[in-house]
């Protein structure tokens, strides 16, 4: 081996660490998270008993299942908007609907933590719209070099993307030109 391959002794960590970047970048992962943590107070409060000293206090009201439903919903809407990204805007709209429903439903959606985690992460998901490709460093510049002196009037155009394959040239197709006797029309017609 030779002292400059690098690729082959980084740590795992920081594989692991570059990889997980990469599947953040290409998805709307905050609003998944954000949506995920404001389902966990709607579904847990109606369940909770807060203990103090001997005396035990149950927040349980009669809509806790209503209130397990919607938190598990939200769950499930953020690992939708991880897992399936294309249908992020549905989700969002989803999890916008379900931290209202939340409010008059599950002790004021969660004692407001997780009606606003929930509306946070919806409208976080209906926001988010996917990068655009980098250019190279060497296309860069020279597109800016080409276009630094245009004149205020003048529009830069799209970047060209080139490609070291060639596309193989199509030859037409030939077409029996003969009309057959019964004018060209099949049996059926």
């Amino acid at each position: 081996m030779s002292p400059e391959s690098t690729g082959q002794n980084e740590h795992y960590l920081r594989v692991f660490r570059r990889g997980f970047r990469t599947w953040r970048g290409n998805r709307p992962f905050w609003a998944g998270l954000f949506t995920m943590v404001g389902g966990l107070p709607i579904a847990y409060f109606p369940y909770a008993n807060m203990h103090l000293g001997n005396i035990t206090l149950a927040m349980s009201t009669t809509a806790g299942a209503g209130s397990l439903i919607i938190g598990v919903l939200l769950i499930t809407l953020g690992l939708t908007m991880w897992f399936h990204h294309i249908v992020r805007v549905f989700a969002g709209v989803a999890a916008i609907l379900l931290a209202l429903i939340s409010i008059p439903v599950a002790n004021i959606g969660g004692f407001l933590i997780g009606f606003l985690f929930s509306l946070l992460g919806g409208a976080l998901s209906i926001s988010w719209a996917p990068g655009e490709p980098k250019l190279d460093t060497v296309d860069a510049g020279t597109h800016g070099q080409m276009y630094k002196d245009a004149g205020p009037g003048t529009q830069e155009p799209e970047p060209e993307f080139h490609s070291t394959a060639t596309v193989p040239q199509q030859q037409p197709e030939q077409h029996d030109t003969t009309v057959e006797a019964d004018g060209g029309r099949h049996r059926a017609g």
